[in-house]
């Protein structure tokens, strides 16, 4: 499978250009990545600003951007009937329905956490609300590095989400983003998000289910952004042969 990267200069592009160049994945070569318009230099393999240059060359193309820069190579993925891998956090609800549009045409995976060992966590997260009840107050505690830009984190969008559904409610009722001063007493069924940015973290998550006399922990560590690297690579092998669709890490994981 050819695979191609969009912004293949950034901080988690550079990394999966690496990790497809190690030789340690049968059948994967790159088809090549995307940088900004006046940054293209020599790599040894094929770069462009033209986005639409990748997706010709490529049978899958992985995608760690921002949300704008997102759906316009969703819509090309569609144009071209290529795949689509896409780590990009901080989308809205009507990016997220642009992204299904594009998937009615196209395989479309989007997970705002690609490592195996979160993608877990969420599955264990919507057992544990489900089984618990609201009893047990829950909480989401998320840490990021100080350069990143979008907050909540979107894996603790779906840590919450994943709450929510085990408790059959809908996140943005239930939700309470931030607290300061007389904010009063916790409202039952209420999942609370807290968030804390600094140094070089490269990501934190912990739901905490409190409960009278005992809590619940649920939490994952990365501590290297290659994790990220490997899990879209796996999710872009296993989009071939996938119908059009918009898929999740679980559907790759099987969970």
């Amino acid at each position: 499978m050819k695979i191609g990267v969009v912004g293949c200069m950034g901080r988690v592009g550079s990394l999966l250009v690496t990790e497809i160049l190690s030789g340690n994945w049968d059948g994967v070569e790159l088809a090549g990545g995307t940088v900004l318009p006046g940054e293209e230099r020599e790599t040894g393999y094929f770069v462009t600003s033209d986005a639409a240059k990748l997706f010709e060359r490529a049978d899958a193309v992985i995608d760690f951007t921002c949300p704008t820069a997102t759906l316009h190579h969703a819509a090309l993925a569609a144009q071209h009937g290529k795949s689509l891998i896409v780590g990009t956090t901080g989308l809205s609800a009507e990016d997220e329905a642009q992204l299904r549009k594009a998937a009615e045409k196209t395989a479309i995976v989007y997970a705002a956490n690609m490592s195996i060992g979160v993608n877990i966590l969420l599955a264990l997260v919507e057992q544990a609300a489900a089984r618990l009840g609201e009893d047990w107050d829950i909480e989401i505690f998320e840490a990021h590095h100080k350069h990143k830009v979008d907050a909540p984190s979107g894996t603790a969008l779906a840590i919450g989400k994943a709450a929510a559904a085990g408790r059959n409610v809908d996140l943005e009722t239930v939700a309470d983003w931030a607290r300061h001063g007389q904010t009063g007493a916790r409202k039952k069924g209420d999942i609370g998000f807290a968030v804390a940015r600094g140094g070089d973290v490269v990501g934190e998550h912990m739901a905490t289910f409190y409960a009278d006399g005992e809590r619940l922990q649920l939490g994952h560590v990365a501590t290297n952004r290659a994790l990220f690297a490997k899990g879209a690579l796996r999710a872009a092998l296993w989009t071939d042969g996938q119908k059009p669709g918009l898929y999740s890490m679980k559907d790759v994981l099987g969970l």
